[in-house]
C-alpha cells in the first residue's frame, strides 16, 4: 500500500493529536513537522525520530499538509502551498468567514490542481454535517447548537495573543437556545493593565457577538481541563408533520477530536477534485480508510 504522506504544520495541542491520529491510520504516514522555528521542536515534544522542517518542502514528497495553526494565519498559509500544488486541511473556526475563505481558496486549488478543505473541525466541521442532516429530515424548524462547558482552543489562542497577555484560557458556558457566556481567564504580563487586556478581548470578533467575562487569574495551568462537548437540538416538521425532535450530543476531548477529523478529512482531500470544500460537501466515505465498497456493505 502506498501511505499518504502528512506534513504537521505547527505542532501545539493539535499537532500533537494529528500525529497520534496519523500514527493510527492504517494509510498513511508523517512525512515530517514543520516550525517557524526548528529549535523549539524538543521543547514543544516533537518525536525525536520526526524530521522537522521549516517549510513543507523541505519534507520531501508530501501529499497534504495539515495546518495546525491559529485560524488567522490559515488562508495566506493554504494559499502557499496549493498554489505548490500540496493539498492543505484545517480547522479555520471563524464561522462567518468561512465562504469567502472559500471562494478564495478554491481558486488556488483549481489553478494548481490542489485539493483544501477547510473547516474540518468538529464545529465547523462534523456539527455542520449533523446540523445538515438534521435539517434534511425536518426541512422546516430551528436547529439551536449548545457548545461546552469546556475549553475553547480558538477563543484562548485569541486571548493568548492580545498584547500584555502572559497566558489565558477561555471557556464556554452553554446558556441555552445557541447562546452562549465566555469566561477569559488571563494572567497579565508585569505591570500590564488588565483593563487594556479586557477590552481588547471583548472587542474582538471571536468574543464581541457573546456574554464575555475577563477574570483575572493567578495560574492558568490550575484551571485547564481539555474537555469540550456539544448538545443540539432541531426542533421542526417532515412534510407535514409537526413536532419532530431531534437531539445529538457529545463530550469530547477538544484537541484530539479535531486532530481526528483533520486527518480523516485529508485522506478525503486525496480523493476530491481539485478546489476549496467544507466538510459538508465531502461525501462521508471518502473519510474513511478501505475500500469503499466494503465501507458501504459494512455501514449502509
Amino acid at each position: 500500500m502506498v501511505k499518504i504522506k502528512i506534513a504537521i504544520v505547527g505542532y501545539g495541542n493539535i499537532g500533537k493529536g494529528v500525529y497520534e491520529a496519523v500514527s493510527a491510520a492504517p494509510d498513511m504516514e508523517v512525512a515530517g513537522v514543520v516550525l517557524r522555528d526548528i529549535s523549539t521542536a524538543k521543547a514543544k515534544g516533537v518525536p525525536a525520530d520526526l524530521k522537522v522542517a521549516g517549510h513543507v518542502t523541505e519534507l520531501g514528497k508530501v501529499d497534504v499538509a495539515l495546518l495546525c495553526i491559529p485560524s488567522r494565519s490559515v488562508p495566506s498559509t493554504a494559499e502557499e502551498l496549493l498554489s505548490q500544488g500540496i493539498h492543505t486541511v484545517d480547522s479555520y473556526d471563524i464561522h462567518s468567514d468561512i465562504y469567502e475563505l472559500r471562494e478564495r481558496l478554491s481558486a488556488f486549488g483549481k489553478k494548481n490542481n490542489s485539493v483544501a478543505i477547510i473547516a474540518a473541525g468538529w464545529d465547523p466541521g462534523t456539527d455542520s454535517m449533523i446540523r445538515a442532516i438534521l435539517e434534511a429530515a425536518a426541512p422546516k424548524g430551528l436547529t439551536y447548537t449548545n457548545f461546552g462547558p469546556g475549553m475553547s482552543m480558538g477563543h484562548t489562542v485569541v486571548a493568548k495573543s492580545k498584547p500584555g497577555v502572559k497566558n489565558a484560557l477561555s471557556v464556554t458556558i452553554p446558556s441555552g437556545t445557541g447562546l452562549h457566556r465566555r469566561m477569559v481567564y488571563v494572567q497579565p504580563e508585569e505591570g500590564v493593565s488588565f483593563d487594556d487586556i479586557d477590552k481588547g478581548i471583548k472587542s474582538d470578533p471571536y468574543f464581541s457577538n457573546d456574554d464575555t467575562h475577563v477574570i483575572l487569574a493567578d495560574d492558568i495551568d490550575a484551571l485547564q481541563d481539555m474537555g469540550h462537548g456539544v448538545n443540539m437540538v432541531r426542533k421542526g416538521v417532515s412534510g407535514t408533520t409537526h413536532n419532530q425532535l431531534f437531539e445529538f450530543c457529545m463530550t469530547i476531548n477538544n484537541p484530539a477530536l479535531t486532530a481526528q477529523i483533520m486527518v480523516s478529512a485529508a485522506r478525503a482531500a486525496t480523493r476530491q477534485s481539485a478546489g476549496c470544500y467544507t466538510l459538508i460537501e465531502i461525501p462521508i466515505v471518502d473519510m474513511l480508510p478501505g475500500n469503499r465498497e466494503g465501507i458501504i456493505r459494512r455501514l449502509v
